[in-house]
């Protein structure tokens, strides 16, 4: 649950793909998604997210998103925490 570094591991996932329609967050085809990776931590996932929508800037039906896995799995002590 730790790194070397002491730190608590706090996950998160980041992903995308094309949408059905720019106010929804319906994707056009599930297979088609794009799975960046999952991270340690929030400014990691972050960097990523932020790499991919760059690249991605000419197609407005694409998205990515920064999912916080920790929190899924272990909704509890991140409620109290307050952590990303």
């Amino acid at each position: 649950m730790t790194e070397e570094d002491g730190k608590k591991q706090l996950l998160h996932l980041v992903f995308g793909g094309e949408l059905k329609s720019l106010g929804s967050t319906e994707f056009r085809d599930l297979d088609a998604l794009d799975i960046v990776g999952i991270f340690p931590d929030y400014k990691s996932a972050e960097a990523a997210w932020k790499s991919k929508a760059q690249e991605s800037v000419d197609n407005a039906h694409m998205r990515y998103f920064v999912v916080h896995l920790h929190r899924l799995l272990d909704p509890e002590t991140n409620k109290a925490s307050g952590q990303n």
